[in-house]
């Protein structure tokens, strides 16, 4: 390893910025520099070469160019273990780069600025900077490469560690891992370029799903195994955006499972859909018990009520903070996890004689603008719109000879939010403040109406039930009205609508339509 005497440095962003470069100074590392990157250093008082001055030739076009140069290519891309790179570097009078440190043009933060303009993004495509970057990840075995400034303080380190017994040079396996990382940043921004570029479109409306799609993941964690102990199993998180759930701290608990995670988000979606206090318990993804109320000690109870048994070992999300009184009321349940935007200190207290129980604070959820929801089949993915619009049941139509009461159509509109998130073939029965038996994941929607009937802690006489379909036959109707529900609400839209609505009169039921299902398999 050759000692480490001269840096580059050209940052976007200037965090660290300075103490790097006083860092790399008082080790004696000679500072080369462009542009803003140059100035910044200037300001703190930091001895710095300009670029220019090295190359012996200006900035040019509006800055567009600036290293693209042999001396300072030829100085990174040297391998200085082969004796001919070194011969030619002198027969030109480049000198070695060692260090470069570099960070690109905003432009995903230009890209998503409301009102830019197309040539202002277009400005925003680093030229020279990828280059360097490339360049210097390439011959990782002579240059150091750094992109993120949280990287700064331990390549400082590792130079002032090695100082005063040899060479002043960055240890080899933090090299390769630091070029891993800049091939990586390059790569996340070029997919950002290409993204962006095809979503301007051809002059016509851009589409929606874009031709090509890019993941750009990071692995969060792995969970010791997937849905069963053979599988493996990682958990990926989108990389530069909020993470997992918006955002989440674990406040306590066991390591999450992999079906943690995917009852935790089922759990959270469909608490976010109420407005009043609610309290969603979850199992295999599909809601064992739904509750609002005055407060969340009520509206645990009635969710609890909904499906006493099935709630043993479940995921509960809850849409305000967790309080010391509604931890007092679920202490006799066993729990895996509780979601929530916040806990009191209260709650807090009681939950941590709980060690194993899991504590998730976390934002109620709320899809993004472009948000697009993928799963994975043999050989691809599928992309859709989260099901995640508001329902407006304004709009809601009433094809019945009876309209519903104000009390049915407040427990309807309460069904139609319980039965989105739940697995098709789907029925809700409910009344206005809780679920009262839920049929989910069934083969033909008249035995999820049996099972929903089944499932009932209770009677069912006034009750209202939501599907989130619509009937193809009367049987599912009939089943129940045989039971005692008296509303419906359901999309329509069978070609034997008239049939179901026929059923619904027999019955002297009222029945809705919202011309919108809820599909969720």
């Amino acid at each position: 390893m050759l000692p480490a005497s001269r840096a580059l440095l050209s940052v976007s962003d200037k965090r660290g910025l300075a103490e790097l470069a006083q860092g790399l100074v008082d080790l004696g590392i000679e500072i080369l520099s462009t542009g803003g990157t140059f100035r910044v250093l200037e300001e703190h008082g930091i001895p710095v070469t300009r670029v220019a001055d090295l190359t012996g030739f200006p900035e040019i076009l509006g800055g567009r160019v600036k290293t693209l140069h042999p001396k300072i290519h030829g100085g990174i891309l040297a391998d200085r273990s082969q004796s001919h790179h070194l011969k030619e570097m002198a027969e030109h009078g480049i000198t070695p780069i060692d260090l470069v440190v570099v960070n690109l043009y905003p432009f995903r933060e230009t890209a998503t600025t409301e009102g830019a303009a197309f040539e202002e993004v277009v400005e925003m495509i680093d030229i020279g900077g990828p280059c360097m970057l490339r360049a210097a990840a390439k011959n990782f075995r002579s240059v150091t490469v750094v992109v993120e400034p949280d990287d700064y303080p331990q390549v400082l380190a590792a130079l002032e560690l090695d100082a005063g017994e040899g060479p002043r040079q960055v240890p080899e396996p933090l090299r390769r891992g630091l070029a891993l990382k800049a091939f990586r940043h390059t790569q996340a921004y070029d997919a950002a370029i290409a993204t962006w570029l095809e979503a301007q479109g051809s002059g016509s409306e851009p589409p929606f799903f874009l031709r090509h799609l890019t993941l750009d993941l990071a692995r969060e964690f792995e969970p010791r195994y997937g849905e069963n102990p053979h599988q493996p199993a990682a958990v990926y998180r989108n990389d530069g955006g909020a993470g997992l759930f918006g955002g989440f701290e674990q406040l306590q608990g066991k390591a999450l499972s992999y079906n943690n995670l995917l009852d935790t988000d089922a759990a959270r979606k469909m608490a976010a859909l109420f407005t009043q206090p609610t309290v969603v318990i979850v199992k295999h993804s599909n809601p064992c018990g739904i509750g609002s109320g005055e407060t969340l000690v009520e509206a645990y109870q009635r969710a609890l009520a909904s499906d006493p048994v099935s709630a043993f070992g479940s995921v509960i999300a809850i849409n305000r903070e967790v309080t010391g009184e509604l931890a007092a009321a679920m202490a006799k349940l066993f729990v895996e996890v509780i979601a929530a935007p916040s806990f009191d200190a209260g709650a807090r207290e009681l939950y941590a004689t709980k060690k194993n129980l899991r504590l998730l604070e976390c934002p109620l959820y709320q899809a993004a603008d472009g948000e697009v929801e993928l799963r994975a089949v043999a050989g691809g993915f599928l992309a859709q719109v989260p099901d995640a619009a508001a329902d407006d049941s304004a709009t809601w139509e009433c094809p019945t000879r009876r309209a519903p009461t104000d009390v049915e159509r407040t427990a309807l509109e309460f069904a139609w939010k319980a039965v989105r998130y739940t697995k098709s073939n789907a029925i809700v029965v409910c009344n206005a403040e809780s679920t009262l038996g839920i049929g989910a994941g069934q083969m033909s929607r008249v035995d999820a109406c049996n099972l929903a009937i089944r499932k009932a802690a209770g009677p069912l006489t006034g009750a209202v039930a939501a599907s989130d379909a619509f009937f193809p036959f009367r049987d599912g109707l009939d089943v129940l009205a045989q039971a005692g529900v008296t509303a419906i609400v359901q999309p329509g839209g069978s070609k034997r609508d008239p049939e179901v609505i026929a059923a619904a009169n027999e019955q002297g039921m009222a029945m809705l339509f919202t011309g919108r299902r809820h599909f969720r398999h």
